[in-house]
């Protein structure tokens, strides 16, 4: 992760405030426009949904975009501009607000609003790797099969947002939980899983091992971590660790959670790591 550049107070900043930030915290949103506005030349934008964040990220022009919002927020903006085939020669910044933060936390972003800011204003730009997957999905901080609980969904949902704010739907969703048996063979169940994990063409584990957990995480210098955790009876399983430039995994249905999102279930994904494949703001003593 080198840091390669700093930033001039004359650079023009395309601020995109993602709504969700607005709607969560907008006394940091408006302490974090303050500090910018008052550190250089910005323009300001306030999209109402997805696709008119995508579009104020397409038309930035020269402009140097940041994003004010949190980790699901900074994916989009990450994926947006990688599918557009601009991340390489962009440089993003984010200023952290909303619920979920860890992600941005992870990559050397203060999660203060003035503090962020500041390192928008005053920073570097750190390159980092990026996993890439077949169907042109990326994962910035890392994988997780089966995919785990959202700490920041309401009764530990995965989807965050469900129910939230409505007590009344979230005693619905437990009714129905309470009454629907759960079904063993379900792609979405938790559990052992049989999986082939190849890292580089070489088998860490095979079908015939049931897995407990996988992760993927891109490492340093243009690898990514694999992380296997067999199935133990008695005594914890030692993982099976290893580090590749490929990784795929195949078996039975499967999802996953990537950063911020769950997808699947598919039966076979790869994920390629692209070493450098972006840039993002964070202080210049991180």
């Amino acid at each position: 992760m080198a840091e390669v550049a700093t930033f001039a107070m004359s650079d023009q900043l395309l601020v995109v405030i993602d709504p969700a930030a607005r709607r969560t915290d907008g006394e940091s949103v408006r302490i974090a426009k303050d500090v910018l506005s008052a550190g250089a030349a910005t323009k300001v934008c306030l999209p109402d949904d997805p696709d008119e964040f995508a579009r104020a990220l397409t038309r930035r022009g020269s402009r140097r975009p940041v994003v004010i919002g949190d980790d699901r927020a900074l994916t989009r903006a990450v994926t947006l501009l990688h599918r557009q085939r601009e991340l390489a020669e962009c440089v993003l910044s984010v200023v952290p607000v909303g619920a979920a933060l860890s992600l941005a936390e992870s990559l050397g972003v203060p999660t203060g609003a003035v503090a962020a800011a500041r390192a928008v204003l005053d920073g570097v730009e750190r390159r980092l790797d990026l996993l890439v997957d077949d169907s042109d999905g990326v994962v910035l901080g890392g994988l997780r099969i089966p995919p785990i609980r959202d700490p920041a969904a309401p009764d530990g949902a995965t989807a965050v947002g469900a129910g939230a704010g409505r007590p009344w739907l979230r005693t619905c969703q437990s009714l129905v939980r309470t009454l629907v048996p759960a079904r063993g063979a379900s792609p979405t169940a938790s559990g052992p899983s049989r999986l082939r994990v190849e890292v580089d063409g070489a088998t860490l584990v095979d079908l015939d091992q049931p897995v407990e957990a996988v992760s993927v995480a891109p490492g340093a210098d243009g690898v990514a971590e694999v992380e296997v955790r067999p199935l133990s009876v008695g005594a914890e399983a030692t993982p099976l660790l290893a580090a590749g430039r490929t990784v795929t995994v195949s078996g039975a249905h499967f999802r996953y959670r990537a950063d911020t999102e769950v997808s699947g279930p598919v039966r076979t994904r790869t994920w390629v790591v692209r070493e450098g494949a972006w840039g993002l703001t964070v202080p210049s003593s991180s």
